[in-house]
This record gives C-alpha cells, sequence and structure tokens, in this order.
C-alpha cells in the first residue's frame, strides 16, 4: 500500500527542512516553547474543550448543574439496565471479600494488594482479562528514581503545571510520593524495564517535564506492566477469581447503604447474576468509545465510561469531566491505523512536527493540550495540514520520525519503537526514513469519580482506582503519569478495601433502592428518554440492527 504518489511528493519538503532542523537540535537550539498567555489563548481557540456546545450541564445527581462532554452527560441522564422490580436479589450467584470491577493495570494492581491483607477477590471484567487502556499505553511511566537529579518535588511541580494548577494537592502529592516505591514493585514482580548495561533504568523527557523520568519497555510499557501485573494475578488463583465477558451493569448496597456488590451481566449466555462483596473496588477506566466530538480514539473497544455512571447513580460526585484529553499525535494514514497512538516519546527522542511545508511550527515537548491545539490550528486557520488520501476535508501533520535516527544513531527508530516500526512496515511505511501523517485523537478521560488519596469515596465499602478517577491530573495529564495513576492509586485502593473487609463483619440485605431514587430523580426533571446506561460495548451499529447489540438501547434478556 504505502503512501501515495502525493504524499511522497509533499514528504520532499519535509526532506528538505530536515537538515537544518538537525542542525538545530544537534546545537542545542530548541524551537521556541509557547508563554502561559500564548497557552492560554491557543487552548481557548482551539482545543476542543473550548468549543461552543460541547459542554452541557447535568440536570440530576450528586454533580447537578456541573457542565461536561454532552456525550457523558446522556449516559448519566439514562435509566439504569436493572429495573428494580424485577431483579431477584435473593439468588446470589457468587461471594466473596472484595469485587474488582475492570481487569486492567489499575483493577489487576488493587485486587494483588486487596489479596495481601488477607481478603478474597473477584475480578470481573467486561472482555479478556487485561483487554484495558493499560495494553494501549506506550510512552513510560513517571518516577522519580534518580534522586541525585530528580525529586518528587520537580515532579509534583510538573504534574500541578500541566493540570493547570486544577489538580487536587493530596492525590498529587500521594502519587508523586508513592511512584519509585511502584517502579521498584514492579520490578520485584518480573517488569523487564528498559536498562543500560550496568543495571540502571533508561529514562526520557516527557512533554511538559523538567527532569528525565520516563521510564520505559520500548514503545510498549503498558503491555509490559499489563503482562506482568496479570501473570502475578494468575498465580494466585486460589484468592483471585476472575469472571471475563462479564461487564457489571449495576452495583448494590445494603440496608446499612455500604456499597456490597454489583449486578453483572454474561455477554455470551445474556442472563444477568449478582456478586455479593464486602467492598467493590471501580477500575472501569475511560469513555474514549465515546468518540465525544467524533474525535478518533487509541482506546480499546470497551472503554464506553461504565464505572463513572454506576458511581455516580450511587452517589459519588464527578471531577473534572469537561476537560478531554486529545492525544496530540494519532495515526490518520493508512485508515486501517487511524486513531492508532504514536506515542509521545517519539516527540521525546527528537523528532519535529511539521506542516505540508516542512516548517516546525511548535516545540515538540509542549503539554498535551497545547499540543494538539497548535495541530488544529495549523490544520484549520493557518491551513498548512497535509490533505488526508480518500478522506475529503481531513488533514494531518507530518511527525519527523527519521530525525532520530540522524541525531541519535541509524537503528534507533527500529529499536527503541519496534510495535509501531513493525506495524508501518506491515503498510509498506519505513517510520525510520518517513514521516507519519498524524492528527490529535481521543485518548484519555482526565476527570471521573471523586475519590481520597486511599481510594475511598463519599460511600462505604466503594474504592475508585485509575482512569475512573478524577482529580490528580486536573485539566490535562502529563505522559506517563498514567500507567502511574493506575499502579499508585490501584495498589492504595486495594491495599485500602483489603483493611476495610477485615473490620466489616456482615452485608445486609441487598438493595438497588438507589436506582429507584435516580429514576425518580429522572422523571421529577422532566427527562425522558428510552436509553439505558452503562453503554457496554460501543454503539457502531447501523439503526435497523441496532438492538442485537448492547448499546445504549439494548437492555438484554433477564433469565
Amino acid at each position: 500500500m504505502g503512501y501515495t504518489a502525493e504524499l511522497l511528493e509533499l514528504i520532499k519538503r519535509v526532506e528538505k527542512t530536515r537538515p537544518e532542523r538537525v542542525a538545530r537540535k544537534k546545537a542545542g537550539q530548541e524551537f521556541t516553547a509557547l508563554t502561559l498567555e500564548q497557552r492560554a489563548d491557543r487552548l481557548k481557540k482551539y482545543h476542543p474543550d473550548y468549543r461552543e456546545g460541547g459542554l452541557r450541564e447535568l440536570k440530576i445527581g450528586p454533580s447537578k448543574g456541573y457542565a461536561l462532554a454532552r456525550e457523558i452527560a446522556d449516559l448519566f441522564e439514562a435509566r439504569s439496565r436493572v429495573d428494580p422490580d424485577k431483579i431477584d436479589l435473593n439468588e446470589v450467584h457468587y461471594e466473596t471479600d472484595v469485587l474488582v470491577i475492570g481487569g486492567g493495570g489499575a483493577g489487576t494492581a488493587a485486587a494483588l494488594m486487596a489479596q495481601e491483607q488477607g481478603a478474597r477477590v473477584i475480578i470481573a471484567t467486561k472482555l479478556r482479562h487485561g483487554d484495558a487502556n493499560t495494553m494501549m499505553a506506550e510512552g513510560g511511566i513517571q518516577a522519580a528514581t534518580k534522586g541525585w537529579k530528580d525529586s518528587p518535588y520537580y515532579h509534583y511541580l510538573d504534574v500541578m503545571g500541566g493540570g493547570h494548577f486544577e489538580n487536587d494537592p493530596e492525590l498529587v502529592r500521594t502519587m508523586v510520593l508513592e511512584a519509585p516505591k511502584v517502579i521498584a514493585w514492579l520490578e520485584r514482580l518480573g517488569c523487564m524495564l528498559n536498562k543500560w548495561p550496568d543495571g540502571k533504568l533508561f529514562t526520557l523527557h516527557g512533554a511538559g517535564t523538567c527532569r528525565k523520568r520516563m521510564h520505559y519497555a520500548g514503545d510498549l510499557t503498558g503491555a509490559e506492566i499489563m503482562r506482568t501485573l496479570r501473570d502475578e494475578a494468575r498465580n494466585r488463583i486460589k484468592d483471585i477469581g476472575v469472571l471475563e465477558f462479564s461487564p457489571a451493569v449495576e452495583l448494590l448496597l445494603d440496608d446499612k447503604g455500604r456499597c456490597s456488590g454489583a449486578v453483572l451481566y454474561n455477554l455470551e449466555t445474556e442472563e444477568y447474576f449478582l456478586v455479593k462483596a464486602k467492598a467493590v473496588v471501580m477500575a472501569t477506566g475511560g469513555c474514549g468509545r465515546l468518540h465525544i466530538q467524533n474525535f478518533m480514539t487509541t482506546n480499546h473497544y470497551g472503554a464506553t465510561g461504565d464505572g463513572l455512571v454506576m458511581g455516580y447513580r450511587l452517589g459519588v460526585g464527578v471531577r473534572f469531566l469537561h476537560a478531554t484529553q486529545y492525544h496530540p499525535t494519532g495515526a490518520v494514514f493508512p485508515e486501517q491505523a487511524e486513531g492508532l497512538l504514536i506515542t509521545e516519546k517519539v516527540r521525546g527522542a527528537g523528532a519535529n512536527l511539521v506542516n505540508i511545508d516542512g516548517e516546525q511550527f511548535v516545540f515538540e515537548r509542549e503539554p498535551r493540550d497545547i499540543e494538539s491545539a497548535s495541530i488544529i490550528r495549523e490544520c484549520t486557520t493557518v491551513g498548512k495540514g497535509i490533505p488526508v488520501p480518500g478522506q475529503p476535508g481531513k488533514f494531518g501533520v507530518w511527525l519527523d520520525s527519521p530525525m532520530i535516527d540522524l541525531l541519535e544513531g541509524e537503528g534507533t527508530v527500529e529499536r527503541e519503537f519496534p510495535a509501531k516500526f513493525i506495524l508501518f512496515k506491515r503498510y509498506e511505511i519505513d517510520i525510520s526514513k518517513m514521516p507519519m501523517l498524524v492528527y490529535p485523537t481521543l485518548h484519555y478521560q482526565n476527570g471521573g469519580l471523586a475519590y481520597k488519596p486511599d481510594g475511598s469515596t463519599a460511600v462505604p465499602g466503594f474504592f475508585v482506582a485509575g482512569e475512573v478517577g478524577g482529580g490528580v491530573h486536573g485539566a490535562n495529564r502529563l505522559m506517563g503519569n498514567s500507567l502511574l495513576d493506575i499502579t499508585v492509586f490501584g495498589r492504595l485502593a486495594g491495599e485500602t478495601a483489603g483493611r476495610y473487609v477485615k473490620d466489616r463483619a456482615d452485608v445486609g440485605a441487598l438493595s438497588v433502592e438507589h436506582v429507584r431514587k435516580y429514576h425518580k430523580e429522572l422523571e421529577e426533571a422532566g427527562i425522558e428518554t428510552d436509553r439505558v446506561s452503562p453503554m457496554i460495548l460501543p454503539d457502531y451499529a447501523n439503526p435497523l440492527v441496532r438492538k442485537r447489540q448492547w448499546t445504549t438501547t439494548y437492555v438484554g434478556t433477564i433469565r
């Protein structure tokens, strides 16, 4: 397949400016970064979060009046899949100490720590164990492990600055202090991060950071962390059970208002079933598959915001859901790879972003929201985007990856970015010799359910970990802090839940009264809808066959 003749002709412009750009890099003459005032102006004018009509206020629930993405608000203002009048709460199919909802990095880390507290654990996951955004994360995990030139102090300042100083300070403090411990823990479990011959860990710069603290495993860091955590959990099969293809669709309370399990749905048999537990850890990840504002996404197939809906209906408020992260570099060609994440590590290693004329137009290590807004500006107002073949009206910019071999030596691209090198080779594109065509892609849910540093929430027995929670990243997340977030707060939530169940002797009569109250609130607000939530799977089907899907309109059988 390869690039079209038109794109190959445009690449010549990139090649023409490349020697000068490489020379400037070698001389340490970086492209000028934007001032704080320029950053604010660029965000307001070009970032999707600021588009008129993109947000709307919630009419019901604990965060009533809060404006967030319309696509998420629609899920919140929907009826539960569970009819409180039909479900039999006396028929419990599984019983455990801690129920972890979500089988990604946060959920698996939580399960491991809860088990170490002596708890029996069940992981309930929508797809297979490990099918999660954790697997999709490429670039690395931040931690201030090199004490002689870095510290949690600098990490803290970077995180706060990246989040526009809106972050929850206590959550940030917890994350950066726990970061070195997490790296040591992962290594003890067998996680293979890139190292020098003497055993010291490799580190790179990430956008918005003042120190090199990005630890990585090629461009497969998330997959390596997920492999490590999943293998460890499976080795503890005596105490950690896994229910695959069994998404949670509603939470359960007991007669004392404590979270006490969940209603799960078997995707294969189309049956609902109950899991009774003394504590629940919600770790369902993000909502990229809602395709907010019609953006393509890097997220895995099951990322439909389910945990947000269930937690909100339970009575837990949300934070920072008005802020969505669009990763600056998502592939837009070839079409088969559309939305695919091109790790920020490519820019950290020296690649420039350049326009149709081969001109660099932004400092490549600006925070992600600034970088994305700058690309959108170049493709719209400035009019120097590259037309995407076969998709009229769609544009991208070049990510000039061949610069890396020129800066660091031949073979660096293939060695440091093996996954992307192999993938693009399938489409007859050698990214060590030709740039990649990219555009911002929906990547991360900056906000989520409100939680405390130990993972606890306003509802007793209900804990939150990972991307489903909001606060630590503020209005914008820096690279490498997502894998850190899930491992730090996954561990803490699991440990806290494990301690909590030791003091909880009983589980009272199960109830879904909160669902009945939520339905009543919908009616009182005058919201008439046939939507149900959580969504479970993306709504890609043709309307004529949509009722055969587990989306916003299919309730499923009750057997």
